[in-house]
């Protein structure tokens, strides 16, 4: 939930951001904004949710469940399907084995 303090045009809303996401455009149009209404239940706690100025979050792989090698057009490719853990809690990508070993070794 975020406050508008001021209309831009007639269909667009400048939006108040927090400073950590002052590199995004804070000028929306109305399709994009959606009438909040309280729910107690919708409390977030931002403190919690470390965001780097790329708009990135933290994670950190925490075990490998599958390995795959793909072939396109001749080329075999290793791929490893990674449990990661962020601050939104687990989830699971495919990711190049040389990459996650460079990365990660």
């Amino acid at each position: 939930m975020y406050q508008i303090p001021d209309r831009v045009g007639n269909v667009a809303y400048r939006v108040a951001l927090p400073p950590n996401l002052s590199n995004l455009r804070d000028v929306l149009h109305v399709s994009q904004l959606r009438k909040y209404i309280s729910d107690p239940s919708h409390v977030i706690h931002m403190d919690d949710v470390q965001v780097h100025d790329n708009l990135t979050v933290e994670r950190m792989p925490i075990r490998i469940m599958d390995r795959e090698i793909k072939t396109l057009r001749g080329k075999e490719t290793a791929l490893v399907k990674v449990v990661w853990l962020g601050d939104a809690g687990e989830s699971m990508t495919w990711e190049l084995e040389s990459k996650m070993q460079e990365s990660y070794s």
